[in-house]
């Protein structure tokens, strides 16, 4: 019982972390919080729905086609809402404001366009379980834990060995340097969002399969936002930590205590994190930030 609860609160933390860093990249780089990132979520899922159910597409080929469907609506939310914001140096309280605004219309639209419905994946891995120490491990947690991590350390890969993922790093710090050591910071901030939306589709998919599809599906933001706070906003390993954590919390208080409570902990920890140790367990203090 423990090994199975212990797997599937990995499997939540792991799509908590994909959440999470989508929304800590951006962060990082504008130092706003993307509240229009949970609607792009909600998108990725939808795409993957419509490419599996619809067109047939196999599932390998939808994941594929919602990573890249919500790169591109993430890329196109950046040049239509914030680089105006971004060109004019507006306040980050203008983004984020910005952000919330974005996020509304895009759910409305799913409303107006494809109703309130839910829809609910087509069987796609199969309901029996897989048997490890004796505990039965579902398929869908465990394919869900190991796509977040490979593809997490794919990031890391992307952020440590590659120019454009130092620029991403250097520009962290400090945009202002970046940019007089020639980082182009309009491409920047697209490679950024393009990544974010890469991460915020898989995530969608997989809680599309494990719970339903529906227009206000992005507000479990909430949790990825949740998560980059324990880790540290701004920080990559720290929304990793923070997702993981937050998985784990949740589904052992789900399991051992009871599931109509379980946000009363989420919420719980993430004032004690605020109180006592408010730049998170990987973040910097914004003073350190120039």
């Amino acid at each position: 019982m423990f090994l199975q609860t212990l797997i599937t609160g990995l499997s939540i933390g792991g799509v908590y972390a994909l959440m999470a860093v989508g929304y800590s990249l951006v962060f990082s780089i504008l130092n706003f919080s993307n509240f229009a990132h949970g609607a792009i979520i909600m998108l990725g899922a939808y795409i993957g729905y419509f490419l599996v159910s619809t067109f047939n597409f196999s599932f390998p080929l939808s994941l594929i086609g919602a990573v890249l469907g919500a790169a591109l609506l993430a890329l196109l939310n950046v040049q239509l809402a914030y680089t105006p914001l971004i060109n004019r140096r507006s306040p980050s309280l203008y983004l984020m404001i910005t952000a919330m605004g974005v996020s509304i219309f895009l759910e409305n639209m799913v409303y107006v366009t494809l109703g309130s419905h839910f829809y609910s994946f087509p069987e796609i891995f199969k309901q029996s379980t897989i048997k490890f120490f004796g505990s039965d491990i579902s398929p869908l947690d465990l394919s869900a834990l190991v796509f977040s991590l490979i593809t997490i350390y794919t990031l890391h890969l992307f952020l440590v060995k590659t120019k454009i993922g130092t620029a991403i790093r250097a520009a962290s710090y400090d945009m202002t340097t970046a940019s007089l050591n020639g980082v182009n910071m309009s491409r920047l901030i697209g490679v950024v969002f393009l990544l974010a939306g890469s991460f915020a589709g898989l995530a969608g998919v997989f809680l599309g399969i494990k719970y339903m599809v529906y227009p206000t599906m992005g507000w479990i933001t909430n949790k990825a936002y949740i998560a980059a706070v324990i880790g540290g906003l701004g920080s990559l390993p720290g929304a990793v930590i923070g997702g993981l954590v937050l998985g784990l919390l949740e589904t052992f208080v789900s399991v051992y205590i009871s599931s109509t409570i379980r946000d009363v902990f989420s919420f719980s920890l993430v004032i004690i994190f605020l109180v006592l140790l408010p730049a998170g367990l990987m973040g910097r203090h914004l003073e350190e930030k120039v």
